[in-house]
C-alpha cells in the first residue's frame, strides 16, 4: 500500500486545482509522482479526483441541500472532503457508504477542526440516509437546470447546445463528455509500423488495439506512465487523440514540400505533418511562447524529425518573408476547447461564454494572415478542437467571403469514408464526441486558386 491513502492524494489534487489554479492533469501527475501509489490506489485516486472535478456543480448542489450556511463558508479542505465523500456515495457503487463517511471523518481529523469532524460526519451520513429522496429539477419545469445538474455541465453550455442541437443531442453530448476517453497514441511511422509498435507495446505489458479511423493510431491501457516506457523514449510514438491525427491527413503534404504550421505547440500535428512528408521538405512551426517551442523541438528530437524549424512568431504577423512561400498551411487555431471537455475534467468550470467573442477575433486575424503564406494552387487547412458554429463553419464562411481566391476542397480523398461522404464532400467536417466516439474537432480544407 502507498504511504498516503488514495483519498488523501485526491484531496491534495482538488486543493491544488481550487486554491492554486492548477490544471487537473498536471496536479494529478505531480501528486502521483510525489506519492507513488500502487496500481489500484493510482486508479482510485484518478477516478476520485477527476470524477469530483467533473461533477462539481452536481456535488455542490447535493451538499448544499444539507447545509445551513453556504458551502463556500467552509475551508477549502472541508469543502473538498465533503465533495469527495458525496462523489463516492453517488457515483462509486463499489465503495460502501459507511466507508466513504468514515474515511472523510479521518481526513477531517487531519485537515479540519474538531468541530468540522462532527460537521462532516453529520452532513455525509444525512446524505446517505436521504440519498434516494433527492430529485433533480423537473425537466418539464426547468430543462436547463435538469440537464446541467444531472449531467454536470455549466448552464450556459446547456442553454447553448439546446438551441443548436436540441434536447436529445445535448444529453448525448453531455453524457459523452462524462465518459473517460481512451488513451490514444500515434505510431511514428518514420521508425516503426503500427503492427510492429503494437507488438513492442504488448511486450512492455500494455493492452493495445488499433484506432478505428486514424491509420497510425493505437488505443492503449495497462500502463502507469507512458513517459517511462522505452518505446516512448525511443520515439516510436507520440501521444495524440484520434481526431487530432486526422488533421495532418486533411493537409496531406507531399514529400519535399513547404509547410507552415501557424500555431504549432506542443508539436503533435507538426510532427505528424513531418511524418506524412517522410521527413523530407520544410516545416516551419510557429508559436508565440519560447517554452512552448521547446516542447516542439523536444518532440522532434525524440521522434527523429529533422525537417522542422521552430520559429518564435505571432501568427498574426504573417506572412513576413513567407508571402506565397508555402505549399501547405495549417491553422490549428486557439479555440474555446469545447470538443475536448471529456479529456479535461476541470475545463468545463474554467470556461465562460464571454471568452468566445475574443477567440473568434483572434482566429480570424490568424487565418487572414496565415493565408497570405499560401502559394497559388496551395492548400490551407483550418482546424479547432471545439464544436461552436461561430468558431468553425461561420469562421470559414466569413473567410471565404473575404477571400474569393480560396475555395473549399472535397475531403473524401484524404479522410476515412466512415465519417460520412456528405460531410466530407463539402470540404469540412465537424467531429462530435457523442457521434464519432472521439474528441470534438473541426477540419476544413481550402485551396488557393491559380488566378
Amino acid at each position: 500500500m502507498s504511504k498516503i491513502p488514495a483519498r488523501e492524494i485526491a484531496l491534495h489534487i482538488l486543493k491544488a486545482v481550487e486554491s492554486d489554479g492548477a490544471y487537473a492533469n498536471l496536479a494529478l501527475n505531480k501528486a502521483l509522482e510525489e506519492y507513488q501509489p500502487e496500481k489500484l490506489d493510482r486508479a482510485f485516486t484518478t477516478e476520485l479526483a477527476y470524477g469530483t472535478l467533473r461533477t462539481l456543480n452536481t456535488l455542490d448542489w447535493i451538499i448544499s441541500r444539507f447545509l445551513q450556511k453556504p458551502l463556500g463558508a467552509q475551508s477549502v479542505w472541508v469543502r473538498n472532503i465533503l465533495r469527495t465523500g458525496a462523489y463516492q456515495i453517488f457515483y462509486m457503487d463499489r465503495v460502501p457508504p459507511a466507508a466513504a463517511c468514515n474515511e472523510a471523518v479521518e481526513l477531517t481529523k487531519k485537515f479540519g477542526t474538531p468541530g468540522a469532524v462532527r460537521f462532516v460526519n453529520g452532513v455525509l451520513r444525512n446524505i446517505v440516509r436521504k440519498k434516494d429522496e433527492l430529485a433533480f429539477p423537473d425537466p418539464e419545469e426547468d430543462l436547463v437546470s435538469h440537464i446541467s445538474l444531472r449531467y454536470s455541465h455549466p448552464t450556459w453550455m446547456v442553454e447553448r447546445w439546446l438551441k443548436e442541437f436540441g434536447v436529445e443531442e445535448t444529453v448525448a453530448l453531455c453524457r459523452a463528455n462524462n465518459n473517460t476517453p481512451p488513451n490514444s497514441i500515434r505510431t511514428n511511422t518514420l521508425r516503426v509500423s503500427r503492427e510492429e509498435l503494437k507488438a513492442v507495446l504488448e511486450q512492455e505489458g500494455l493492452t493495445v488495439r488499433p484506432t478505428r479511423l486514424a491509420p497510425e493510431g493505437l488505443e492503449i491501457t495497462g500502463f502507469l506512465s507512458l513517459r517511462i516506457l522505452q518505446s516512448f523514449r525511443k520515439g516510436l510514438f507520440q501521444i495524440q487523440d484520434e481526431s487530432s491525427m486526422l488533421v495532418a491527413h486533411a493537409v496531406n503534404p507531399a514529400h519535399g514540400t513547404r509547410v507552415v504550421d501557424a500555431c504549432s505547440a506542443p508539436g503533435g500535428k507538426t510532427t505528424h505533418l513531418a511524418q506524412v512528408m517522410g521527413n523530407e521538405g520544410s516545416v516551419r512551426a510557429l508559436d508565440l511562447h519560447p517554452h512552448k517551442l521547446d516542447l516542439v523541438r523536444d518532440n522532434c528530437v525524440r521522434l527523429g524529425i529533422t525537417c522542422v524549424e521552430a520559429m518564435l512568431l505571432d501568427a498574426r504577423d504573417l506572412p513576413g518573408d513567407m508571402s506565397g512561400w508555402a505549399d501547405y498551411v495549417l491553422v490549428d487555431a486557439p479555440c474555446s476547447g469545447l470538443g475536448v471537455l471529456r479529456r479535461r475534467p476541470d475545463a468545463r468550470w474554467r470556461k465562460e461564454p464571454g471568452q468566445i467573442a475574443g477567440l473568434i477575433k483572434l482566429q480570424d486575424e490568424i487565418l487572414q494572415s496565415a493565408a497570405q503564406c499560401v502559394r497559388p494552387g496551395g492548400i490551407l487547412v483550418y482546424s479547432t478542437c471545439t464544436i461552436t458554429r461561430e468558431e468553425n463553419q461561420n469562421q470559414v464562411e466569413h473567410f471565404l467571403t473575404r477571400n474569393p481566391d480560396f475555395v473549399l476542397e472535397d475531403l473524401r480523398p484524404f479522410l476515412p469514408g466512415a465519417l460520412g461522404d456528405a460531410g466530407l464532400s463539402r470540404g469540412y467536417i465537424q467531429l462530435m464526441p457523442h457521434v464519432h466516439g472521439m474528441d470534438g474537432f473541426f477540419i476544413a480544407r481550402m485551396r488557393k486558386r491559380h488566378m
